[in-house]
């Protein structure tokens, strides 16, 4: 049953032409007193959840990206100064990319958080899919068998961080520690001091593929499906079940998992796709080329597969996928039912801003989505 809803902000400013045949996403340009503006709309974004009764704000790590749709380099940072400025609101990494990060750092980074904040910061990981970012930072990404590798050694050594009162590690990329004369004696293990104090920490990562799920069953890590359509998102919900149970943690589908969709609320449908419209095209004209169209054809084959359609999607294309609702409320209640019924497990829902959407007009969309949607999911 779905009793916590969240909003994935991922940082973009408010972007200018906007739609299918706007500026082209390579050729947007902001200064730097444009790209700045993201985190105070953060900030009024996540105040304004505080106050509605949201559970959380997600918001994703990214760099170099003078385009300006996901100009949030340090999440944790973000997370931390969000808390300041709000009461209850938890914060959400969605993802912080641990190839572009030396684990310790990563896992001190994040005690410290966790310590001033009460918990209300959620810990993401991810592996990265931008070149320009991961490559530049000196990682593997164009070679996905060694990004793999690389990650999941990075994965093993934040566990230790989180979970050992002293450890030591000897892999392939990290010794920890060094093989050195400290103080007069010879190193052989280290602390990470401090350690978060919420433990086991909760750990998300999203599902990017078979080998992600069967990492996520097996390290009991909570799972974020998003624009997804029905097909693929039902795929992955049992793959996730079915990769816990293997490891021997049983779950219910849906259980451990987050489920994000676009919406956008209006007196009619068409109402709503005609404002809905140019966001959603702008939000496909930057992620499209990234592979992220996670729709499914007739027969079940994912977009982009051989004999599946590859191309940008659609918002019409969005709403039979049950990717995107829109419409009155009573409608996205019924669609947001239709696929909870479908997984007694499922308590997450996230809406996902389209990156077209001003500030403004989507605190609009979060006041009536929690005046006249969020009601019919208490219990």
């Amino acid at each position: 049953m779905i009793t916590k809803f969240s909003v994935l902000y991922v940082g973009q400013i408010e972007l200018d032409d906007i739609g299918r045949d706007g500026t082209p996403a390579d050729a947007r340009r902001y200064p730097n007193e444009r790209l700045v503006e993201a985190l105070w709309t953060a900030r009024d974004i996540a105040q304004t959840m505080d106050e509605l009764g949201y559970h959380a704000l997600w918001t994703a790590e990214h760099h170099f990206q003078r385009e300006g749709y996901e100009v949030f380099p340090n999440l944790i940072q973000l997370s931390l100064w969000l808390a300041t400025q709000t009461r209850r609101l938890r914060l959400g990494c969605a993802f912080n990319i641990l190839p572009m990060w030396h684990p310790i750092r990563l896992a001190e980074d994040y005690a410290m958080a966790d310590i001033v904040t009460g918990g209300r910061v959620i810990m993401g990981i991810g592996r990265g899919y931008h070149t320009r970012e991961v490559e530049t930072f000196g990682a593997p990404l164009l070679d996905a068998a060694a990004n793999r590798e690389l990650f999941e050694e990075q994965f093993e050594v934040l566990l230790k961080c989180f979970n050992e009162e002293a450890f030591s590690h000897r892999g392939k990329h990290y010794t920890l520690p060094p093989d050195v004369d400290y103080r007069g004696y010879r190193l052989r293990e280290i602390t990470c001091v401090p350690r978060p104090i919420h433990r086991p920490v909760e750990v998300w990562m999203p599902i990017a593929s078979g080998k992600t799920i069967d990492f996520l069953g097996q390290h009991d890590l909570k799972a974020m499906v998003t624009l997804n359509g029905e097909t693929l998102l039902d795929q992955m919900v049992h793959a996730y079940r079915d990769a816990c149970a293997r490891h021997g943690r049983p779950k219910q589908l849906g259980e451990d998992m987050c489920w994000g969709a676009g919406v956008y609320l209006a007196d009619t449908q068409a109402e709503a796709v005609r404002r809905l419209e140019p966001s959603h095209d702008e939000r496909y004209k930057w992620f499209a080329p990234f592979g992220f169209v996670r729709y499914a054809d007739a027969d079940g084959r994912a977009w982009g597969t051989p004999g599946a359609p590859a191309r940008v999607p659609t918002l019409k294309d969005g709403i039979e996928q049950k990717a995107w609702f829109c419409g009155p409320p009573a409608h996205v209640v019924a669609g947001i039912k239709a696929i909870e019924a479908r997984y007694p497990g499922l308590d997450q829902f996230m809406l996902h801003w389209a990156e077209g959407i001003p500030p403004k007009e989507f605190k609009e969309q979060l006041r009536w989505f929690a005046r006249d949607v969020m009601p019919a999911f208490r219990r």
